[in-house]
């Protein structure tokens, strides 16, 4: 292909730089925030190699197991609350137990499902009896015993097999102590729900009263449904997500909240003169 002329090449490079200069001028007339741009650019994530990473940071939940705790939460549930704040007028405040071991509480949990008081102590008693004390009840304890020996001191073949899946979760590392006091509400759910024989209503008590979680609401529970069906003068016993609705109010502290729909009941039982216990006797 034959090159251009010299000429037209002048008059081409001529042509293209005053565009060019045109086009400048005509950008430089649109409004530019220049400073906005410095100021989002100074605030961009820039990876330094030389800068040591930060340790995380693991926040460990609020637990109800301090009186300037306890006091906090009834003063939010006075002012939340006028029906209640009546209630707790009428009540001592809640009286906290010592807590055990996760394992230790979730075990004697599973012994007492389903059980009188009475006939489910005497049945822990033994199984304590049989792995040497309290302080003995741990996973691998608890893996050596057999159904048969469990089922002699009057724990069921399903409630054995439960206690080994308990008990084989916390050696495999899937559960322990530590990591159980250091979940969220929400995370610690999905993770006991996991172990057989361990549902939505064991895993609220053991929140409530073996790690004194201070925002719990057992939906499930007879007992604080009554409660606040009492409470709040309903027609029927409120479901689940009424329950929610309801108790929205006693946020933070929904566990003192339901500690108190059990006293409602257990009062109210008294004065029918029937002999009711309702739950709610851990803390």
């Amino acid at each position: 292909m034959n090159n251009p002329p010299p000429q037209t090449t002048v008059i081409s490079t001529r042509s293209t730089v005053k565009k060019l200069r045109e086009s400048s001028s005509t950008f430089s007339k649109i409004p530019f925030q220049s400073r906005k741009i410095q100021k989002l650019a100074s605030h961009a994530a820039v990876d330094d190699p030389t800068e040591s990473p930060q340790p995380s940071v693991i926040k460990i939940p609020k637990s109800l197991s301090t009186k300037p705790e306890i006091d906090t939460a009834l003063n939010h549930l006075r002012l939340s609350d006028p029906l209640l704040a009546a209630l707790i007028s009428t009540h001592p405040p809640p009286k906290l137990s010592p807590c055990n071991s996760p394992f230790l509480s979730l075990s004697k949990s599973i012994i007492f499902q389903q059980l009188a008081t009475k006939a489910a102590n005497a049945i822990y008693t033994r199984f304590v009896s049989l792995c040497g004390n309290e302080s003995d009840v741990v996973p691998a304890t608890v893996l050596s015993l057999t159904p048969q020996q469990l089922r002699e001191i009057g724990v069921s073949a399903r409630k054995a097999s439960y206690l080994h899946d308990l008990s084989d979760k916390f050696s495999t590392g899937f559960l322990s102590d530590s990591s159980i006091n250091t979940m969220g509400d929400e995370t610690m759910f999905q993770m006991l729900t996991s172990v057989k024989g361990i549902g939505p209503w064991s895993v609220h008590m053991f929140m409530i009263f073996s790690l004194h979680r201070p925002d719990v609401l057992p939906v499930g529970d007879l007992g604080v449904r009554k409660g606040v069906q009492c409470l709040y003068g309903l027609k029927e016993l409120p479901k689940p997500l009424q329950m929610e609705q309801i108790c929205e109010k006693w946020r933070p502290f929904r566990s003192v909240g339901s500690w108190y729909m059990w006293r409602l009941v257990e009062a109210k039982s008294k004065t029918n003169g029937k002999a009711q216990s309702a739950e709610g006797g851990g803390f």
